[in-house]
């Protein structure tokens, strides 16, 4: 299902790509449309991810230089059952987090710097697994296509007037297919980005809140990653807009409500679903619906920011978000922003 679905957005944004060709140049503009998507589809398929990584800047970490931040990736993969993804820190003070990759076998996980100082540990922990949902889910693929084809649709459509027009292409529209490409061409990739990305989010919230055990700690981080992220703005985000959709909220200025023109579900209704999922949790849910802590081999349960989860100890209440622990370096004594 997950291939079939992403054949067939491969071959509507390729379909649009097209569409855009012929305004512009006509059955040549087409034509050469065509191949230029074959090209990047291709492309997209195995390099999108590091695209979507450099545009934001973000670079590779491990247990040495970023351990905590590290340690909470590699807990939460042993318990949704995922590959160790590779890990990245962008040096950003807004708080956000991402996740790309063709499939979980190459999946990468970001967060930005900002998460890290604004979030709890139990916050991040919760950010964190909503994103190794998206890869459970085999999110990351498409969306980061979708970003990638987005993005060149956007540009295509924004210099059709310098490339298109001209009397010698047999463009029978002229000059008004060129101005229909300007705006439709950017309108129609933002409509794709919408479609895809917003009811994924509220899977992945769903599905995050489960590998964490605690609905209400991803609750408190949308809350405050939305706050942040419209008091701080996001540079690289807003020079590359197409990506926005592949964060967990909208890094860009604006949108934030839940209308036709959101890339993202408000705010509030996620934090909604996710409060009714920690009632029905610390409740009785059935206990296959809870997935309790997997256990190592010698017995013992791997590390965790989850100790002490409702899902285990049912009549507990839902246990709040700590302080923050992070201090002003994320990352440790040897982080790479030190």
């Amino acid at each position: 299902m997950n291939t079939l679905r992403t054949a067939m957005l491969l071959a509507a944004m390729t379909a649009l790509f097209m569409g855009v060709g012929y305004l512009i140049g006509g059955s040549g503009g087409m034509v050469i449309a065509f191949l230029i998507a074959a090209a990047m589809n291709l492309f997209s398929y195995w390099n999108a991810d590091k695209m979507v990584l450099s545009m934001n800047r973000a670079v590779e970490v491990d247990e040495s230089n970023a351990p905590e931040y590290y340690a909470i990736v590699q807990s939460l993969a042993r318990q949704a059952g995922l590959p160790m993804p590779k890990t990245y820190l962008i040096d950003n003070p807004q708080p956000n987090a991402f996740a790309t990759g063709r499939n979980p076998q190459n999946a990468a996980v970001a967060a930005t710097t900002g998460l890290l100082q604004q979030l709890s540990h139990e916050e991040v922990a919760a950010v964190m697994a909503h994103e190794l949902a998206h890869v459970q889910h085999r999110d990351t693929l498409t969306m980061t296509i979708v970003a990638t084809l987005a993005g060149a649709i956007s540009m295509l459509g924004n210099f059709a007037f310098f490339f298109g027009g001209n009397r010698d292409n047999n463009n029978s529209l002229g000059i008004i297919g060129v101005l229909v490409a300007m705006i439709v061409a950017p309108f129609a990739a933002m409509i794709v980005q919408m479609a895809i990305s917003r009811t994924r989010e509220y899977e992945a919230d769903r599905r995050g809140a489960e590998i964490c055990g605690q609905p209400l700690w991803l609750a408190s981080a949308l809350d405050k990653i939305a706050r942040g992220a419209e008091r701080i703005r996001n540079p690289d985000a807003e020079r590359n807009p197409a990506t926005a959709h592949l964060f967990i909220i909208n890094p860009l200025s604006g949108e934030r409500m839940d209308s036709l023109f959101s890339t993202h579900p408000n705010t509030d209704n996620r934090i909604a679903a996710l409060q009714a999922m920690a009632q029905d949790m610390a409740g009785g849910a059935p206990a296959s619906a809870r997935q309790p802590m997997p256990r190592q081999a010698d017995g013992q349960r791997p590390s965790g920011p989850w100790e002490n989860r409702a899902a285990e100890q049912p009549e507990q209440p839902p246990a709040r978000p700590k302080s923050n622990p992070w201090g002003r370096n994320p990352t440790g004594p040897k982080g790479p922003w030190s």
